[in-house]
Formats: structure tokens, C-alpha cells, sequence
């Protein structure tokens, strides 16, 4: 029986290879892309779910009331970890985590790594695998340090680096370390990563900071014993921090402050390890949003709704050419489930093509999928038994409902009715209506999101930051000397270079430099009975020039005043922090305000301009090297550069980028999720356009001798196009009446994560509707205008 059901399965779609084939690629695109959405999508759902402990992990933040509301923060000074864990009931381990790039010095070459400093707990909180050394009492001595495969080849090559000896440049000195572990390379779904780790005793200013709770400059992850609740936990911290930020919080009442529901001015919580990759700030909570992965999983699904919908109104549209069989098998003595399974196993047929097509295209498609979605997926992140099991039951559910519905319908067609070829049309495409009008609306949605996407994209990109991005280069200055002192033999090397205009230097980054670090300070202070809270940043002369920084009022630091080093530049949202109409000559922390500079976008488009003072200390360290180069020949300009740097140090890398790559690299979400709409989009306007061309091929076929008589009695090739055409145009346009009102709502909620973005305009969704019914338009015309220029003694002669 079940070889009888595929042989004529098989007749009867090569019979109709058209429609066969249509369904086919449409079907194949469908699921090819599902399957690489699907493995993006669950590739970023499983971000630190590989930790034995992880249900216990969690990473520690406080939430702070100010007279500006509530603000978290996840910054905690050197003592609070061991006090913490004394003195709070329910911490099983804890450590404290800093991350910094440090430079390893080893045979002579100088090489830049992604560093961690942690404590010795880390790896037992952890769970990552050592590949070679000891696997216990990690990092337990200062001397030792723990590297990564990658790192440890970058260093030592092919040899054996355990119990090998390099040297840390920290504070300017060279400090000889051992290393005791070779751990497996970091997990791409990590949210914790580095190339080298060093025991936190080892952090530059540690000994300094021991016991300073003033100075924030790490977090810290605590494992809760079991038992434990974050809730209790969070509540138990009340009396320490009551004891040991006891100033803080007088200075908040002092300042008029509101206390949050539960009476407290700060209020330390817990944020769990599975959360970390997806929490941002909102109303000083870490709230924990999964919209982008679920986001991509709806969009695999919409298509392949999509291509299925196409399936089931055409088996429907094409059920009329199989009436006649209907009647003669049932006249025959077949019943309604005979019927329903030789129907369904065309279906299935069609699908399991489809599927294996579609799972082709996966495997070829992965690695430009990769690299144009940003993501290290792989297959294995579908080999998890529940995966799987949702997978086939994806599968079966879709073979089920996209082939058994016209399966269904068609068997239970009476005898009579079937002989006579009558079938209840009206219903028929009553349903065919309905489907085209949720799939153009689906496709009018995305074609929006798209638009509004591409829109505050574009905005982010060209909008004016207050700073010059395409002719300033930045880079690192990971030498092995003081910072300042290769900044000045920088400036002796490229001094008498025509490209080069200024040259200046920082401790903090502007966007995100080639290794995708990003970086700002912030500091507090008391403000004429005030606490005043600021981002600061150390930089040298020429700063303000070098970036195109401009000036409101004073004056910019300056060689030809010795006091500058006692003096700072703020910006016009620190000025109305401080609340001075005149700040020019005021004093703030002991230093004098020489100069206001109009506020420039140091952060993101995702948050507003908030207040940055600016120092000119010459006993700080300068992290990062700015020039501004000629625009005539930025490449040349380059080179110099990177020459000049070769020559001070030949064995240091060079990681310089111009300032308009690292603001790129800021936007990297925003890129992704544009690329991903914009590229559903394409696929649910094609995969709609292949159904409604296909029902277009059928109602001209069967609507061909009402075209011949309309043609022989006058009616021309414009009236039968419409007369063909406005029915599906009808549908498009309903289709625009229930999408563009939720993809209004859905992209201004989208848009309120931004401080400054786009205004919502009428016309962006005019033009996703007109889009749609342009494409949808010529579509059909295809074939509409080929049946209404053709001879009417051809359709009449064909009926």
C-alpha cells in the first residue's frame, strides 16, 4: 500500500513539475535559512551554560539612588570581596575579576594579551578545562599565571609552555611569573574570556588600594552556598553595606535623595552568570532581555510559515484538476483515509525533498552566514538531545498541518461532488485569502523594521559626535617603556611628516579599538554640599585639537602653563552638573576649571551626553597614542605612522585603527540585526512572490475562456490585467492596513533604547506598503498581461 501511495505520488508530481518545483525551491530556501537562524539563535541562547556551578554563579552589582533616580553599577573597590564573604552569610567561593590588556615580554618579542586578573577561587567557580599542567590550587601563588592554547602558542610557539618563565609588564617594570596551567581555548558562547590569567595581588595599585573603599575598579562573582536564595542573600547585605558605605549613604541623604521601596539608598544584588551576556541597565535595575536570539528564532519560523502557506494555497488552488480522480477512487470503494494518506504522502514527499535540499544549503551556506551575521555557530550547537527532539517535532507539526490540511480537504469531498468537479470555491479561497493577506502582512512588517533599522543605523553612523572620526588614528602604547615617553618619541619621528597634523595621548578609548576593548572612568566627589558624579580621562597636550574637540568658552591645557597640571577642561554637561553659570577659574577636587568644551558623544547613541572632566596629569599613564593625519592620503599618513612605531618598537604590535572603524565596531549589534531583517525581508517578499506567482499561473489557466470572449467582445489588454490583478492587490492592501500599525508600535518601543535617534515617519511604513504592492504588482503581471496580449482564438480553441 505504501509503495502504491509514493509511486502515483510521484506520477502525479512530475505530472504538475511546475507547481512541483516551485514548492520545492520555496520549501528548500525556507528551510536551509530556518536551519542557520535556528543555529545562530541557540548558539547565543546557550552564552554560559556550559558551567557545572552555573545555577549557583552569580555576579554581584548595586544599585545606587541619586538625585537623578536609580543607577547600577558593577564596580567594586579592592577590599569588598573578602568582606563580603566574612562577613555575609551564604558565599560558598568568590572572586574578585578585572579585565586589561597586558603586555608579555618573552625572547625578545613583546606580545599584547587580553588579561584577567582573578582570584584563586575563579577556577574552581568555573568551569574550564585544563589541557596541560596542574588542575588544582590555580593562581594559589602570585608568581603563576594561567594561558589560554592560543596564548600559549602565540608565545611559545610549538614548545611545551608549562613551567616555562615570562615576564609581565606591569607599572612600567618587568615581573618574571611562571606559567602552571595551559587551559582549553575560551568557548565562543562565553561571556568570561581571556588569553592569560594573573592573580589579582598582581593588579597594578593593588597594594595602594587594599583598603580604599573609594576606588572602584573591578567586578566581582560569588557562588551561593546551596540552600541559598539570591533574594536572601541581597537582604542580608543590607547591614554590610549600611557599615562599610556608611559616607556614601549620608552624603545621599544630605543630597535630599529618595530611598528605593525598601528604604535603602544602596542596595547590593545579585545578577545569575546565565544572565550576565543579555542584562543592560534600565531605572538602575540589571534587567535581562533575550529579544535579539528570539528575535532571529521568530524570523526562521516566519519563513517558514511563509514558504508552507505558499504550499498549502497551492495544493488548494490546484485541487480543482483533481476532482475527477477524487470521484473515481472513492466510486471505487476508497475511503477518506486512503484518500488522506495518498494526498499527504505527495506532501511528504515534497517536504523530505525539501528538507535534504534545504540541509545542503545550511552546510554551504555556514560560513558566509558567519561571517556576514557575526557569529561562531556550528552544527553542534543542534546536536543537544532536546534540540533534536524540537527539531523533528518542528517537522513533523509543519508535514502535519502544511500537507494534511489540503489532504484533509480533499478527502472529505463527497462522490458526487467530486465526479461532478464542484468544490466550495468560495471557501476555498476564502482560506487562500486569508494566508496571502498574513503573508504580505509578515513581509510588510519586516520590510518596515528593515527601513526603521537601516534608518537609526544610518543616523548612528553619519551623525555629528562632536569629534573628528576619520582623521584621527588611535592605538595602544603596549611598550615596554613609560607610556609618555614613547608618546615622545613618537612625536620625534613624525614631527617633520606632512601628513601628520597633531599628535596627543589618553587613558581611555574612543569606541572600540581592534581588540574590541572599550573603556571609561568615573569618579565622585562633594560639590558645595553636593556629591557630584563624573566620567574623567587623562590626557596629554593637544588633546581637544587633535580630536577637533571645540571650545565654548576658556581655554585648552597648554604647554606655556606650568599650573595646567593642577588644572582640568570639562564639558557643557558637567558644567550644569556643577550648576555654574561661569565655571572659567572655579575650583572642583582642588583643581582649576580652565575650559568648557561643547558636548561630544564620548559614550553611545544609546544614552545621553553625561559629564566628563578632563586631566592633564603628567604622573598618569597614557593608555592610547591619537593623530590626526592629512585627508589627502590617509593610507600614506598610515604607513608613516605605523613606520614611526616599528622603529621606536620593532617587536610591539601595531594596533592602530582610525576612529570612525572603532565607532563601526560599537555598532555591531545594530549592523547584525539590520542584516538579519533586511535579509528576511528579501526572502519573505521572494518566498511570497513564488505563491502568488504560482496562484496567478492558476487563476489565468482557469480563467482562460473568460478572457478569450472578454477579448472578442472589445476589451483591452489594461482592463483584463486589472480585472486579473486587483483581487490580489486587495489582499495587499489589507495586508498594509493590519502590518503597518504594529510595526509603527513595535519600532518606536525599539527605538526608546536609543537617547538620540530617528523620528517614526508615516512615510517609512508608505514606502513598506508600496514596496510590497510594487513587488507583488509585477508578479503577477508576469503572467496576467502575457494571457491578456494573447490571440482569444487560442484560449477559446484551448477550452
Amino acid at each position: 500500500m505504501i509503495r502504491n501511495y509514493i509511486k502515483i505520488a510521484i506520477r502525479n508530481l512530475w505530472k504538475d513539475r511546475t507547481f512541483t518545483a516551485l514548492n520545492i525551491i520555496g520549501l528548500s530556501i525556507a528551510f536551509g535559512v530556518a536551519i542557520l537562524l535556528s543555529m545562530a539563535s541557540l548558539f547565543d541562547l546557550s552564552y554560559d551554560r556550559f558551567h557545572e556551578n552555573g545555577n549557583q554563579l552569580y555576579q554581584i552589582y548595586a544599585t545606587n539612588q541619586t538625585v537623578k533616580g536609580s543607577k547600577a553599577d558593577a564596580s567594586t573597590p579592592v577590599p569588598f570581596a573578602d568582606a563580603l564573604q566574612k562577613e555575609v552569610p551564604g558565599v560558598e567561593k568568590i572572586t574578585r575579576y578585572l579585565g586589561e590588556d597586558v603586555q608579555v615580554l618573552h625572547d625578545g618579542n613583546l606580545i599584547n594579551l587580553d588579561a584577567r586578573y582573578v582570584d584563586p577561587d575563579f577556577f574552581t567557580m568555573f568551569s574550564f578545562p585544563v589541557k596541560e599542567g596542574k588542575s588544582s590550587d590555580l593562581l594559589e601563588s602570585k608568581s603563576e599565571v594561567v594561558l589560554t592554547a592560543k596564548a600559549a602558542k602565540m608565545i611559545f610557539g610549538k614548545v611545551d609552555a608549562v613551567g616555562k618563565t615570562i615576564d609581565l609588564l606591569l607599572e612600567g617594570k618587568e615581573k618574571p611569573v611562571t606559567v602552571s596551567a595551559i587551559m582549553e581555548d575560551i568557548k565562543p558562547q562565553s561571556s568570561i574570556t581571556f588569553e592569560i590569567a594573573i592573580n589579582f595581588k598582581n593588579q597594578p595599585g593593588y597594594a595602594q588600594n587594599l583598603n580604599n573603599w573609594s576606588h572602584y575598579n573591578h567586578s566581582v562573582y560569588l557562588q551561593l552556598q546551596k540552600g541559598m536564595t539570591p533574594a536572601q542573600f541581597e537582604k542580608n547585605t543590607r547591614a554590610f553595606t549600611a557599615l562599610h558605605f556608611e559616607g556614601d549613604i549620608k552624603n545621599a541623604k544630605r543630597d535630599g535623595v529618595q530611598p528605593d521601596e525598601n528604604g535603602q539608598y544602596k542596595q547590593e544584588r545579585l545578577l545569575p552568570l546565565k544572565d550576565v551576556h543579555f542584562a543592560s541597565e534600565k531605572s538602575g535595575i540589571l534587567t535581562v532581555s533575550r529579544l535579539f536570539p528570539y528575535l532571529i528564532l521568530g524570523i526562521a519560523f516566519l519563513i517558514l510559515f511563509i514558504a508552507c502557506v505558499n504550499f498549502v494555497n497551492m495544493r488548494i488552488a490546484k485541487s480543482t484538476q483533481r476532482l475527477r480522480e477524487i470521484g473515481m477512487r472513492k466510486t471505487l470503494g476508497a475511503g477518506k483515509t486512503q484518500l488522506f494518506f495518498q494526498f499527504w504522502c505527495e506532501s511528504i514527499f515534497v517536504f523530505v525533498i525539501s528538507l535534504c535540499i534545504g540541509m545542503l544549503l545550511s552546510v554551504l551556506l555556514l560560513d558566509p552566514f558567519k561571517n556576514l551575521f557575526s557569529t561562531e555557530t556550528s552544527f553542534s550547537t543542534l546536536t543537544s538531545p532536546w534540540v533534536l527532539a524540537g527539531c523533528l517535532l518542528g517537522i513533523l507539526v509543519i508535514t502535519l498541518i502544511a500537507g494534511g490540511y489540503p489532504a484533509l480537504l480533499l478527502s472529505r469531498l463527497g462522490t458526487l461532488q467530486a465526479l461532478k468537479s464542484k468544490l466550495d470555491v468560495d471557501r476555498g479561497n476564502g482560506m487562500r485569502n486569508v494566508l496571502i493577506v498574513v503573508q504580505f502582512s509578515i513581509a510588510i512588517l519586516m520590510i518596515s523594521g528593515t527601513l526603521v533599522l537601516y534608518g537609526q543605523l544610518d543616523y548612528m553612523r553619519h551623525a555629528n559626535r562632536g569629534f573628528d572620526e576619520e582623521q584621527v588614528l588611535a592605538f595602544p602604547l603596549n611598550g615596554k617603556k613609560n607610556d609618555r615617553a614613547d608618546l615622545q618619541l613618537l612625536h620625534n619621528e613624525l614631527q617633520d611628516k606632512p601628513g601628520i597634523l597633531s599628535i596627543t595621548g589618553a587613558d581611555n578609548i574612543l569606541g572600540r579599538d581592534k581588540n574590541g576593548s572599550t573603556s571609561t572612568s568615573v569618579l565622585g566627589f562633594d560639590f558645595k554640599g553636593r556629591r557630584i558624579s563624573t566620567h574623567f580621562l587623562t590626557a596629554d597636550y593637544d588633546y581637544a585639537k587633535t580630536l577637533g574637540l571645540e571650545l565654548k568658552e576658556g581655554r585648552d591645557f597648554s604647554k606655556q602653563f606650568a599650573t595646567d597640571s593642577l588644572a582640568v577642561v570639562i564639558n557643557e554637561a558637567m558644567a550644569r552638573e556643577l550648576n555654574l553659570k561661569d565655571p572659567i577659574n572655579k575650583k572642583i577636587m582642588d583643581y582649576t576649571i580652565i575650559g568648557v568644551l561643547k558636548d561630544y558623544n564620548f559614550q553611545g547613541f544609546d544614552r545621553k551626553i553625561e559629564p566628563i572632566t578632563i586631566f592633564m596629569d603628567p604622573s598618569s599613564s597614557l593608555n592610547y597614542a591619537y593623530i590626526k593625519v592629512a585627508p589627502q592620503n590617509l593610507a600614506r599618513s598610515y604607513d608613516q605612522v605605523k613606520s614611526a612605531w616599528k622603529t621606536i618598537k620593532p617587536n610591539a604590535e601595531f594596533q592602530a585603527s582610525f576612529l570612525d572603524e572603532n565607532i563601526e565596531r560599537t555598532l555591531k549589534k545594530e549592523k547584525v540585526m539590520t542584516t538579519i531583517i533586511t535579509s528576511g525581508s528579501i526572502l519573505a517578499i521572494v518566498l511570497s512572490c513564488i505563491g502568488l506567482f504560482a496562484i496567478s499561473l492558476l487563476t489565468v489557466s482557469q480563467r482562460r475562456k473568460e478572457i478569450g470572449v472578454r477579448k472578442v467582445v472589445g476589451a483591452g489588454v489594461s482592463s483584463i490585467t486589472v480585472l486579473l490583478t486587483k483581487d490580489f492587490l486587495r489582499l495587499v492592501g489589507i495586508a498594509f492596513l493590519i502590518a503597518a500599525p504594529i510595526a509603527w508600535w513595535a519600532a518606536s518601543q525599539w527605538l526608546q533604547n536609543y537617547s538620540y535617534r530617528i523620528d517614526l515617519s508615516p512615510w517609512i511604513f508608505i514606502a513598506a506598503g508600496g514596496i510590497a504592492l510594487v513587488i507583488a504588482v509585477t508578479t503577477i503581471s508576469v503572467r496576467t498581461v502575457r494571457a491578456a496580449l494573447q490571440n482569444p482564438v487560442e484560449s477559446l480553441r484551448t477550452e
